[in-house]
């Protein structure tokens, strides 16, 4: 990558994730010619320029939210946040007349009431960026502050790090899935079990459980090259100093590098109508629904090509969705079939319970543990051995 220019100076960004997947988001940042600099559970860092800024958010596919620090100091009063909170550039990301929302976070401190830290720092930036007005506090990382600038505060320990979020709506909502099945996946979710099966979109691919089709949809995208960020808006764009004619060539750098179509064979599938019909909608709106076979047909049905691929499911859990009994026969269903007719191939799962995935009888080895809906979930994969 060129250097830097010291006209577009790189600043402190935090790439968060759903914990457990900061190792993926890491890989991105390499691929993407950015080196981290430091990773903790959540949160990977990393210097950003404002090019870097427009390209993380465009391109990473497992990242939940991207934050540029703004400050971080040490606070044991609320005079001491004040004080600092006096210094920040509010205006470098806020333009006149915005309206503001804080998320704070206050642990192991002696300052703990974060809605009147939230308060100190909405007084500190209405004194500098005129007409801005306060949108209430964002309890947690769901509150995008759609039309709205966020700033994340994190107090902990008495050291306070405040950082303005980039991305607006989290970058898990791409824009095209409107419609859902049960249990819907996230987007950031589903690739991250791609690339945590270390698929890259040069194999063939098949979900036999697709629901709405987030992971077909999303190994798509993959395959094609093609940015998860390309058909939404990101906060960046309403900074004050924000270059439109940059930005436009980091798309234009982006759709350049997509290819026409999908150089492999994707499947999904599901026996559920509504399901199936859901998946053929979301794969018109992300552009790929010539890129995605879809079909209505039962696991036992499933039929994939003779060449290694990945077989990825995301099944029910047994706990919001299905009995753990039925699912017990849905897994041993599961491995017969992938012992039948994927020999050679991959499968993935994402797991919430390892009783049913002993039920599958393949060597599972773990590749990451998070959350899915707040139920706790690992990655695991195995090869399918082929026949004697």
């Amino acid at each position: 990558m060129p250097p830097r220019r010291s006209s577009d100076p790189a600043r402190d960004a935090l790439i968060i994730t759903a914990p457990g997947l900061e190792a993926l988001a890491r890989r991105e940042l390499l691929a993407l010619g950015i080196s981290a600099t430091s990773e903790e559970p959540g949160v990977v860092e990393a210097p950003l320029n404002a090019r870097d800024l427009m390209r993380a958010n465009l391109h990473l596919r497992t990242a939940s939210r991207v934050a540029v620090r703004l400050a971080a100091f040490r606070a044991l009063t609320f005079a001491d946040v004040e004080r600092h909170a006096k210094r920040v550039p509010w205006e470098s990301v806020v333009t006149p007349g915005r309206r503001i929302r804080f998320r704070v976070t206050c642990r192991k401190s002696r300052l703990y009431h974060s809605g009147a830290v939230a308060q100190r720092l909405m007084e500190a930036l209405a004194a500098r960026v005129s007409g801005v007005s306060d949108a209430g506090a964002a309890s947690h990382d769901e509150d995008d502050g759609q039309g709205e600038q966020l700033f994340i505060v994190r107090l902990f320990r008495d050291q306070l790090v405040l950082s303005a979020d980039s991305s607006g709506a989290l970058l898990h909502r791409r824009g095209y899935r409107q419609a859902t099945a049960k249990a819907p996946l996230r987007e950031t979710l589903a690739a991250a079990m791609l690339l945590g099966a270390d698929w890259e979109g040069h194999t063939a691919f098949a979900d036999p459980m697709c629901g709405s089709g987030t992971l077909a949809i999303e190994a798509a995208l993959l395959a094609r090259r093609m940015a998860p960020g390309r058909a939404r808006a990101f906060a960046f764009e309403q900074y004050p100093g924000h270059d439109p004619r940059a930005w436009q060539a980091v798309r234009d750098d982006a759709a350049a590098e997509e290819l026409p179509r999908t150089p492999i064979p994707i499947q999904a599938s599901d026996r559920d109508a509504g399901a199936v019909t859901a998946a053929q909608a979301n794969a018109a709106r992300a552009g790929v629904m010539n890129d995605v076979e879809i079909t209505r047909q039962s696991l036992s049905a499933l039929t994939v090509g003779p060449a290694p691929g990945l077989l990825a499911v995301n099944p029910p859990y047994g706990i919001r969705v299905g009995d753990k009994g039925p699912l017990r026969d849905l897994f041993a269903q599961l491995g017969h079939v992938a012992r039948a007719c994927a020999p050679g191939w991959r499968l993935a799962i994402l797991s919430a319970d390892r009783h049913l995935e002993r039920q599958v009888r393949l060597p599972f080895a773990e590749q990451w543990t998070s959350t899915n809906g707040g139920i706790p979930v690992r990655l695991v994969a195995a090869e399918v051995p082929t026949h004697a």
